[in-house]
């Protein structure tokens, strides 16, 4: 059985495009020289696929050991018992089938949407093939559990093989695969065997090719539209509990995500780990619970999304859109984007900050001419963090950044 690829069909529409070609169309380019020869240049487009599995016929399709399914999900059933971090725990796994982008991919990026409760944690690893039949070793991505103080929520880096290596939330290839597999085994204590559950896995498989001289998406349906979405300036977190990677100055992705949230009016509190009267205590509760205590930071794209997903019934993953156009259809159904940038000096006008190697805003809406209405958490205020950016800049720093990455959390 085919894996699903997203659980609400308003939501198809825009993932099912993501499927891409090897290369572009031959396109005719002038030369500067009037009397030289025209070239005819060809351009590799990136190619672009998610592909998740999340109901009982999919989990079917995989391999079970010590797992079972129960409305859609997978659970605990005749575990083994092993060690994680030197104690004993209850542990099964389940191993997708292999996915076939059509394309050699040369990145990985898994997400889940999970329940840990008690003291239970969820592992997640990929392993690749290529075309000549080579495969690489199971490489661990990621341990992790909403709020177990027993096992710290961490990615897996620094693993590498022949094929491949893990970069934080991104397994990166050495050389182009054409299939790829993820395993997801839950563990629970042997003790108190709390309940530990996985409601949906897959990644995103990409060969990403530099936008170059591709000319900017034309405005579609989504122009003139605009989000309800509540504004936080990570700016005015500042100095708050640097121990959750920096504080308030390094929070542009939780504070995002926190924003998304908002817009479904999620996150209602208490915070009890927050201090009493801090200012938009949801950013701080945010950023601890998306904290990468390997990483050292709040930025892992997937465990924004891991941690979105426990409080939306919608789909919260990570995946990647070739430009804006694509982004238009899920403003058109109501769903705002949290996307990663990176730009230099003067890259992009009207920003608050004058450059960044990584930053993260969230796309609300359209301009009616096409351009982009953004909430930027690096705003110096709440009331500073509405802008509209230049739609050619913006893609152009979005997509040669970071391949047009982008969080999707759906209600």
């Amino acid at each position: 059985m085919a894996p699903s690829l997203v659980r609400r069909p308003l939501l198809a529409v825009p993932v099912l495009a993501l499927l891409a070609g090897a290369l572009s169309p031959v396109t005719v380019s002038a030369s500067a020289d009037p009397g030289a020869p025209v070239v005819a240049e060809r351009r590799a487009a990136s190619g672009i696929q998610h592909t998740s599995w999340s109901r009982g016929r999919d989990w079917r399709a995989g391999t079970m050991r010590g797992v079972r399914t129960a409305k859609g999900s997978l659970l605990l059933k005749k575990p083994r018992t092993g060690k994680l971090h030197g104690r004993a725990y209850q542990a099964g796994s389940w191993t997708s089938p292999w996915a076939s982008p059509g394309f050699g991919a040369t990145e990985l990026i898994p997400s889940w949407e999970a329940l840990t409760t008690g003291d239970s944690v969820v592992k997640v690893a990929v392993r690749a093939r290529t075309a000549d039949g080579r495969t690489s070793s199971w490489d661990s991505m990621a341990e992790w559990a909403l709020d177990n103080p027993a096992v710290r929520r961490q990615s897996l880096a620094s693993q590498s093989d022949d094929l491949g290596r893990v970069n934080v939330d991104t397994w990166v290839a050495a050389a182009p695969v054409t299939q790829w597999q993820v395993r997801v085994t839950l563990y629970r204590s042997a003790t108190t065997k709390p309940l530990v559950r996985v409601d949906r896995v897959g990644a995103v498989a990409s060969a990403i090719a530099p936008r170059g001289s591709t000319p900017t998406s034309t405005p579609g349906p989504a122009a003139g539209t605009v989000l309800d979405v509540p504004a936080y300036s990570q700016m005015t977190h500042s100095g708050h509990y640097p121990q959750w990677g920096g504080g308030g100055e390094a929070w542009c992705s939780p504070t995002s995500t926190a924003m998304v949230l908002g817009h479904y009016s999620l996150q209602p509190g208490p915070f009890p780990a927050v201090t009493a009267g801090h200012a938009d205590p949801q950013v701080d509760h945010t950023a601890r619970l998306v904290y990468d205590h390997r990483y050292g930071g709040t930025g892992n794209w997937a465990f924004n999304t891991a941690y979105a997903a426990t409080l939306t019934t919608g789909d919260a993953y990570v995946t990647r859109l070739r430009n804006l156009r694509e982004a238009e259809d899920f403003i058109v159904a109501g769903v705002p984007l949290v996307i990663s940038v990176a730009f230099g000096a003067r890259q992009l006008t009207g920003a608050p900050i004058s450059s960044s190697n990584g930053h993260l805003l969230v796309v609300v809406g359209f301009e009616a001419d096409g351009d982009v209405v953004v909430n930027d958490p690096a705003g110096a205020t709440n009331g500073a963090v509405r802008r509209v950016y230049d739609r050619d800049q913006l893609e152009d720093i979005w997509i040669n950044a970071s391949g047009g990455t982008t969080y999707v959390i759906n209600r």
